[in-house]
């Protein structure tokens, strides 16, 4: 736009000059006829031409000097456009960057923000809450996985999704619930699709239920603990905020000696995390405390799961003879496998159904006497053989009498030290 501008008005200019030539042309010309027929005497004559010849020389050069103060005026208002226009494409470019600027901050203001964590001080918030009064020992229990939405965390407004939260809960209670107050917080679990990702991608989802969760326990310390005995439990993704439980908490030994036994069924302990977290203590008997209990289930010809890939070791105990070595357990062994409904309620008892030993290699607990085609994985993400679901279905009885036995082995070691 500014090429155009620039050419028209030289043009407009050098119509200026042409016309302003061709004027001056016209005047001295029509001023040589008239001297011509003039009777005035030869010398009046010639100096009137001499002083009209000077007079057209100076209006002649004046010429280049008018041409000249007209383009300069050109160039000066092309200047002057210019500068408007820069100075207008300036403001613009200052009001970009300012609104810019300002999405920025707004945005990183808002990454910044905490999330909006559930309040716990609030009933409605816990799907148990001090469930059981008149028992010694409390439980906090965290449910595994129930959201099949196609999202990534649960939402705390989903009253379906929480239906299957509380009925997931009812299936393990009658583990814990003959000995304990319970307690069991609704969080912004991590949905089933996020087990589809990578380990790595699938963390940021873990990380904000895990938030949740932290903050239930610390509301639950601070409210209601009162330096009361603690059981600590979860399946699947239950299993997985345990771990998280006693990583953030544990290391403190005056909470360390208040645990009884962390119950993390259906996700692996390792090594690596005992390293790191010394407060992450493997079960090594039936009547220990202060230890966590895990296992994970699978038949006997399956090599790898996402729980359990390939190449890792998981630590665990055997729920039938609680060694944590590979001797076999006898399905005789076996005092009832309880499969459990969303009430509660106990649909189908099988005692001696199954016997089970643990991997040496991989440190899983494979199931014998039954197979995938009885127990088939149910879940997509699972492959045929993998025994998951059944994980505390299977054992169901014999973890009921192990929690009796650790909660009495703990409260009988209180009554020592105090003695």
């Amino acid at each position: 736009m500014l090429k155009k501008m620039k050419k028209w008005k030289r043009a407009a200019a050098l119509c200026m000059v042409i016309c302003l030539i061709l004027s001056l042309s016209a005047c001295g010309g029509s001023q040589k006829a008239k001297e011509d027929s003039a009777s005035a005497p030869q010398d009046t004559r010639e100096t009137a031409q001499d002083q009209q010849a000077q007079e057209e020389v100076s209006e002649v050069s004046e010429v280049p000097a008018a041409a000249e103060t007209a383009i300069a005026s050109a160039d000066a208002a092309e200047a002057a456009t210019i500068a408007a226009e820069t100075a207008a494409a300036d403001a613009a470019a200052a009001e970009t960057a300012a609104a810019e600027i300002a999405a920025a901050d707004a945005t990183a203001a808002e990454s910044a923000a905490p999330d909006l964590l559930p309040d716990y001080s609030k009933e409605e918030n816990w799907a148990y809450f001090a469930l059981g009064e008149g028992k010694d020992v409390d439980l906090f229990l965290i449910c595994p996985t129930v959201d099949t939405k196609d999202e990534y965390n649960m939402s705390m407004d989903d009253e379906e999704v929480k239906k299957s939260f509380f009925g997931a809960l009812n299936m393990e209670r009658g583990i814990y619930e003959d000995h304990t107050r319970m307690f069991a917080p609704y969080y912004r679990q991590a949905a089933m699709k996020i087990y589809d990702l990578s380990r790595e991608e699938r963390e940021q989802y873990l990380e904000l239920a895990y938030k949740d969760v932290s903050a239930a326990f610390s509301w639950y310390l601070e409210n209601e603990n009162d330096g009361r005995p603690i059981v600590i439990a979860g399946f699947s993704q239950g299993a997985d905020m345990c771990y998280r439980v006693m990583k953030e908490f544990f290391a403190d030994s005056a909470l360390q000696d208040q645990l009884v036994a962390t119950y993390a069924i259906g996700w692996p302990m390792t090594e690596e995390m005992i390293t790191e977290y010394p407060q992450i203590k493997p079960a090594a008997a039936a009547d220990d405390t202060g230890v966590v209990v895990s296992f994970e289930c699978e038949s006997e010809d399956l090599a790898e799961t996402f729980i359990n890939p390939a190449g890792q070791k998981a630590l665990s105990i055997n729920p039938l003879n609680w060694v944590t070595d590979s001797t076999p357990a006898d399905k005789s062994l076996n005092a009832g496998a309880c499969f459990t409904d969303y009430k509660g309620g106990i649909k189908r008892e099988l005692p001696e159904l199954c016997g089970c030993y643990i991997d040496p290699e991989r440190g899983v607990l494979k199931v014998t006497d039954v197979t995938p085609q009885e127990y088939p994985p149910i879940l997509a993400i699972l492959p045929e053989g993998s025994y998951h679901l059944y994980d505390y279905q299977f054992f169901f009885r014999n973890l009921q009498q192990n929690v009796e036995l650790r909660i009495k082995a703990y409260m009988e070691s209180l009554l020592e030290n105090a003695a």
